[in-house]
């Protein structure tokens, strides 16, 4: 199979075409983030621990690798964290790029533009994607590495030069650096390679280079966690048996990646996936279908939670457009459909936006999702209140802040000096330290999760006001506990409301008992 020329002429539409989607994908997400501001959608609570990683930048955290942490730094530096479209920015950029990416896979696979234009919709109006993209984290960013990585590969296996495995190592590599999972893909897909003709372009010195340079970049993180005695395997084997996260079947699993990528995505994923397997023009890509039954089974198999397998769609949705491209482009009387379809897809993208990108006011999203019958999946066991937790969680730090702020004026000057701020969980915690300094508070101490190894700060534990733990839990450490305040917010997840405690009388140092707070689930 001979690739197709890579001359500046051949590569222009593609190009343009590709840039115009993902400068609309860029546009909803900047636009998304404003409308969602302005209608009191707040700081999620992963991104106010990713900026407080991102200013005690290492090579590891207990829960996340060290990239997104550096994300958040350079965010935070470049623009704060209080104009959240700005925070925001990179992960809408890599957003784009996952667009401009599936553009580039449909022509890698043979498709023409309204193909690509297909393939590019079905990533554009996908409530994960929209999700994950509207928010600062790695998740974003992990379906470029994933792409980027399958775009090299795939110009190989059309002939270009294995130099390639170069780029595919670098990308490989940061990968790792951005979420472990990457590791998932990185095993799937030589297996798929290796099950048909195309295994030739393993057989490469510069594989072994790439193989090298994924070793060598992600190294510092391995170095990390041996270190630190794996931290990351304990947390995953501790929320593994902890009940934290939904567990979905197989049958459950398969339903909730077609629910995550919009209903209507089966009428893409399903031919891609066939046309992958048994069409004789895609017999160059069978390995492309084969990891990804790899992949899935891996993640069924591991009761991984339905995103995980998000990255890999892209090229899924490329496919698909091939499959719709084979059918109905071969006659002028059904060159219509896809057109059609994509006009289809659009309008109902546009319905579901929410789901994705929290676009009204709390409570008109509430009507407007009932009304619909439209429900937002968890992947968590929490209870939730009348917001799904990814929106819930932006609810609530204001005031939980405002609150502690409030105790920590009522105590005497000596105890102000001394008091410290604990709290159980690191949502909790890093709102107190983003939000803290404008009311003096001091920075907070935690046992949950990377809290765990910046210690107790030196306090002593003599007083502490303690948030988000129950009071039979306070009292094994204080002998004295008041309830001093509450915390109410209708929206905010219901495990976030409750008393506020004032602990007197450590029983032993705050020191001598901090390995006794460690949290990691």
């Amino acid at each position: 199979m001979e690739i197709r020329s890579a001359s500046a002429g051949h590569w222009k539409p593609v190009f343009h075409l590709a840039l115009a989607f993902a400068a609309i994908k860029l546009a909803i997400e900047f636009a998304g983030n404003l409308v969602a501001q302005h209608f009191g959608y707040g700081i999620f609570r992963d991104e106010m621990y990713y900026i407080v990683c991102g200013r005690r930048l290492a090579w590891g955290y207990v829960d996340q690798a060290p990239m997104v942490a550096l994300q958040a730094r350079v965010a935070e530096t470049l623009f704060g964290f209080h104009q959240l479209a700005l925070l925001r920015l990179f992960s809408a950029l890599a957003g784009a790029a996952k667009v401009f990416l599936t553009g580039a896979l449909a022509w890698l696979l043979g498709g023409r533009r309204m193909a690509q234009a297909m393939a590019m919709i079905a990533v554009l109006i996908a409530p994960v994607y929209l999700g994950i993209d509207s928010f600062l984290s790695m998740n974003s960013f992990e379906p470029v590495f994933w792409m980027g990585c399958m775009v090299a590969i795939l110009l190989m296996v059309r002939g270009a030069s294995p130099r390639w495995w170069i780029m595919f190592g670098l990308l490989g590599g940061l990968g790792l650096l951005n979420k472990p999972s990457m590791a998932f893909f990185l095993a799937a897909l030589p297996i798929g390679l290796l099950l048909t003709p195309q295994r030739r372009i393993l057989w490469s010195r510069w594989t072994l280079a790439a193989v090298g340079l994924i070793f060598l970049i992600a190294l510092p993180y391995l170095l990390w966690q041996i270190h630190h005695q794996w931290p990351t395997l304990v947390w995953l084997n501790n929320v593994n048996h902890s009940h934290k996260n939904v567990k979905l079947g197989p049958v459950a699993f398969l339903g909730a990646q077609i629910m995550m990528l919009h209903p209507i995505s089966i009428f893409l994923l399903l031919p891609g996936l066939v046309w992958l397997l048994v069409a004789k023009s895609a017999r160059g890509f069978r390995w492309i279908g084969l990891m990804y039954v790899v992949l899935l089974a891996i993640m069924i198999h591991l009761y991984a939670k339905d995103y995980y397998v998000a990255p890999i769609y892209p090229v899924l949705f490329a496919a698909g457009a091939l499959a719709w491209q084979s059918l109905f482009s071969v006659s002028r009387k059904t060159a219509w459909l896809m057109p059609a379809w994509c006009v289809v897809m659009l309008i109902l993208g546009a319905i579901t936006l929410p789901m994705g990108i929290p676009v009204m006011p709390p409570y008109t999203w509430i009507r407007y999702t009932r009304a619909l019958h439209m429900t937002h999946e968890e992947t968590e066991t929490a209870k939730t209140g009348p917001l799904p937790q990814f929106y819930a969680d932006r609810f609530g730090w204001h005031g939980l802040v405002a609150e502690v702020a409030r105790i920590y004026d009522s105590l005497s000057p000596a105890d102000r000096a001394k008091v410290g701020i604990f709290c159980g969980n690191y949502g909790e915690a890093s709102a107190i330290d983003l939000f803290g300094p404008k009311y003096g508070l001091p920075q907070a101490i935690s046992g949950h999760q990377n809290y765990y190894f910046w210690g107790p700060r030196g306090y002593s534990g003599d007083i502490l006001i303690v948030v988000g733990e129950s009071k039979s839990n306070v009292e094994k450490y204080c002998d004295s506990v008041q309830q001093v305040g509450e915390v109410d917010n209708p929206l905010a997840m219901p495990f976030e409301n409750g008393p506020i405690y004032l602990c007197r009388g450590g029983k032993v140092p705050l020191s001598a008992y901090w390995p006794y707070v460690k949290n990691w689930h």
